[in-house]
This record gives structure tokens, C-alpha cells and sequence, in this order.
């Protein structure tokens, strides 16, 4: 597992599509297991399409969390040999993964982080970050019909930071309040992605910067990108009045011949 600020490096000759898989919550009653596993299945075989792991893969109910370890379908240590399984058909798929606040309770218990320890098992530890992963995705030198490479052709480069998310708020505009707060942070970044609210949204807010090269001020935009969840309503939804997801998946396609992200929802 690498530190916070190691920064992770792809490169593609080709365009390609990012979907984001955050809260599963593989455990709870209420997960949509087989949903999710259908999902998998038909991603698998399809090329040029890559998922990130932003956490809360696992509900993983412990006696100190507010869920109810009575209530859970699988026991921690089950549900991660079972999400492992559920990913291995697509390992080579996965361009990172970060812990979410649900792992993070055996963490802080006994300084166990169960996403690092699938990302583990699946030979992939050095693509995990515990808090945040900064993502460099490089566009390889463009390739002919012919099959020769065109030298000194620049090529897009794009910057993703991928985060699980924190805080509370029970309508969507908190969270995409807080996510776009953070993105302000952030210098020279692309996409902002976040799971944790399970409210998926898209925005696209804009920072001035100065160009002193072409003595010019320009407005950057960044796409900040709110995954979806795979929860059912039910349980302590129900019980804290929280309003159910929508359950929608999210794209992000990044163009390999000229700099351009693509988002669908």
C-alpha cells in the first residue's frame, strides 16, 4: 500500500471509460448482492472500460458500529473472501481503490484494513491508498492504421483524485456542497470522485487561475462526481428518515486523440 501523495500512473493508447463502484455494503440486508454481481459479469468481457473502488465495499458490522452485527448477512471476514471472489474476473479492470469509513471501523479496532486486504489478494496492493489516491492516466503517442507512431504528437493527460467521502446530510446538495468545497482544494485536477452519501450526482464547478505564460486569467473546470450506492432502503435508512438512492451508474470516458472527459449518469 502506498502513501496518500504516492501518485498512481496508467497509461493507454486509447480511449477509456471509468466506472466508479462505491458502498456495496456486502453484508447488509439490504445490499443489492446480485445486482452487483451482474454488473461485474457484464463488465468483464468489455474493453477499454475500468472501474475504481471508493470504498464501503463492505458493510462489516462490528459491536462498536452503529450497525447491527445481528442483522448481517455475511460476517466480515466471509464477506471479504466473497467481494474478492465477486472482483477477481476483473482485477486487471481496476485502476485503484481507496478505504471507505466502513472498513475504517476494523482499522481503528484492531488496525485491520479490510480494502487493502483484498486489493491484497487480488495482487494489487500497490494501487490502494488509505484516505486518497491522486490518479495520473497518460495518453500513449498516437498510433496509425498503419501501426506507426506519430512522434512528438502531444497527447492528453488526465488528473484524478479519488476519495470515499465523509460527513453527514440528508439531501444531495450537502454532499455535493461539501465534495465541490474539497475540489476548490485541489490544483491542476480533472475529476473529483466520492462515494459515502450513496446520493449519486454530477457537477461541474470552475476555478480562476492565472496563466503568467500566456499572460492571460482562464477558468478550469473540474468534474466532481458523487457515486451511486448498491443499498437497498431499508434498515437504518428507515430508521434515521434517510431518502432511498436512485441507483444510478455513472461513466466517465476520457479521450485519448484530444483532451476531453465525457460524463454520463
Amino acid at each position: 500500500m502506498g502513501r496518500d501523495f504516492d501518485m498512481i500512473v496508467h497509461k493507454f493508447d486509447h480511449d477509456i471509460t471509468i466506472i466508479p463502484i462505491a458502498d456495496v455494503h456486502l453484508g447488509a440486508r439490504e445490499c443489492m448482492e446480485q445486482e452487483f454481481m451482474q454488473f461485474v459479469d457484464s463488465i468483464k468481457d468489455k474493453p477499454n472500460v475500468y472501474v475504481c473502488l471508493l470504498g464501503d465495499l463492505l458493510n462489516n458490522a462490528i459491536k462498536s458500529s452503529v450497525s447491527n452485527i445481528y442483522e448481517e448477512v455475511y460476517r466480515p471476514m466471509e464477506a471479504k473472501k466473497i467481494m474478492t471472489k465477486i472482483l477477481e474476473p476483473i482485477r486487471d479492470k481496476i485502476l485503484f481503490s481507496v478505504t471507505g469509513n466502513h472498513e475504517r471501523r476494523s482499522s481503528r479496532e484492531v488496525d485491520d484494513d479490510l480494502t487493502y486486504d483484498i486489493m491484497a489478494k487480488l495482487d494489487l496492493e500497490h494501487l490502494h491508498r488509505e484516505n486518497i489516491a491522486f490518479v495520473k492516466i497518460q495518453m500513449g503517442a498516437k498510433t496509425h492504421e498503419s501501426g506507426v507512431r506519430t512522434m512528438g504528437m502531444k497527447r492528453p493527460c488526465y488528473t484524478i483524485v479519488g476519495t470515499h467521502g465523509a460527513g453527514g446530510g440528508a439531501l444531495t446538495g450537502a454532499s455535493v456542497n461539501r465534495n465541490e468545497r474539497f475540489g476548490y482544494a485541489i490544483d491542476n485536477m480533472d475529476a473529483l470522485i466520492v462515494g459515502h452519501s450513496h446520493k449519486p450526482a454530477i457537477t461541474q464547478p470552475g476555478k480562476i487561475y492565472i496563466d503568467t505564460h500566456n499572460n492571460q486569467v482562464k477558468v478550469k473546470p473540474f468534474k466532481v462526481i458523487t457515486a451511486t450506492s448498491w443499498l437497498n432502503a431499508g434498515g437504518y435508512s428507515l430508521q434515521k428518515m434517510l431518502t432511498p438512492t436512485s441507483h444510478a451508474l455513472q461513466t466517465l470516458t476520457l479521450k485519448a486523440d484530444h483532451k476531453e472527459m465525457i460524463v454520463t449518469m
